[in-house]
């Protein structure tokens, strides 16, 4: 497993939540496919929205990646990466999505590379790992800290005299 940047593996994460908002329950992919050709769109018309979410939401379905390793190491930083090598790192056949992707990498090279980053590493979660920043994961850890403190721990036959004033009321 390979660690990403948090800021890639916190994108990827509102992809995932994205797309199943959009999705809905029961899943209309009829609704879904609408929603992503009107992205698609906007972003060929030069939408100036900068918005690394949109675009991998317009993009994950259509986009091919064609080096996993390549993609995977230049996760590991979210601002600087080649936007040129990036690219070469995918292909797209649909005419929407291609027009879409060449418009933003040609106006906003950064949100292009970003997009492409997230859309792939929401398509391969198995390949990488992030450590969790939720606030489940911080009371769990808070949680565990608590109950393992070795000086709040007593055993049976556990020395305890040091906790007791030796010299008793004579202190005063």
């Amino acid at each position: 497993m390979k660690k990403i940047h948090p800021e890639f593996a916190y994108q990827s994460r509102e992809l995932a939540i994205q797309i199943e908002d959009t999705l809905g329950d029961p899943p209309n992919r009829t609704n879904y496919a609408k929603v992503v050709t009107s992205l698609q769109e906007e972003f060929a018309n030069g939408f100036g929205i900068d918005d690394v979410n949109l675009l991998s939401f317009a993009l994950v379905e259509s986009l091919r990646f064609i080096d996993p390793v390549g993609l995977l190491a230049e996760s590991q930083n979210y601002d600087d990466g080649e936007v040129d090598h990036v690219l070469k790192m995918v292909t797209c056949d649909e005419s929407n999505a291609k027009n879409a992707l060449t418009s933003v990498s040609e106006s906003n090279p950064g949100l292009a590379r970003k997009a492409i980053i997230t859309a792939f590493l929401f398509k391969n979660s198995k390949r990488w790992s992030d450590e969790d920043h939720s606030l489940d994961a911080l009371q769990k850890e808070e949680n565990y800290e608590e109950n393992n403190e070795d000086e709040d721990q007593l055993t049976p036959g556990h020395d305890i005299e040091h906790l007791f004033d030796a010299n008793g009321d004579e202190n005063e």
